[in-house]
C-alpha cells in the first residue's frame, strides 16, 4: 500500500483540494511552489501509462479547475503539470504554478511550510474552485 493510498484512506492527514469517486487531489507537503497539487487516481496503479484508458482520459478533466483554481489563487504566468512517478510507486499528476521551466524542476530545493501555511495555501485554492 502507497502513501498515496492511506492518505485517500484516512489512514495519513491531507489537505484534501478535491476528490470525486476516482481521484483525490491535495498539497504536496514538500512543495516546489505554494500551490502544489498532487493529482491521483484512488486506484493505486504504479506507473501512469499502466491506467487504464477510462482513468487516463478521465484525469486531466478532473486536474483541469484545479489548474484554473492555482492560476487564480497564485501570482503566475501558468499552471504547470508533471508526471515524474519515480519517489512514490502511485501515478500521480503534479500541478504548481510556474513563470518559467526551472519553476517545475524537481531537483529544485523543496519547502518546508507550517501546518498553518499549508492550511492557508490549501484554502487559497479551495476559494477559487
Amino acid at each position: 500500500m502507497s502513501i498515496f493510498t492511506k492518505i485517500i484512506a484516512g489512514e495519513i492527514p491531507s489537505y484534501k483540494i478535491a476528490e470525486d469517486d476516482t481521484f483525490y487531489a491535495f498539497l504536496d507537503i514538500f512543495p516546489l511552489k505554494e500551490g502544489h497539487v498532487l493529482v491521483v487516481p484512488k486506484k493505486e496503479t504504479d506507473k501512469i501509462w499502466d491506467v487504464t484508458d477510462d482513468i487516463l482520459s478521465k484525469w486531466l478533466t478532473f486536474a483541469k479547475p484545479i489548474a484554473w483554481a492555482i492560476e487564480q489563487a497564485f501570482p503566475c504566468n501558468r499552471c504547470g503539470m508533471s508526471v515524474i512517478g519515480i519517489e512514490v510507486p502511485h501515478a500521480h499528476m503534479h500541478l504548481l504554478p510556474i513563470n518559467n521551466a526551472d519553476d517545475i524542476n524537481f531537483t529544485n530545493e523543496k519547502m518546508k511550510l507550517s501546518a498553518e501555511a499549508l492550511a492557508e495555501i490549501q484554502q487559497k485554492i479551495i476559494a477559487h474552485l
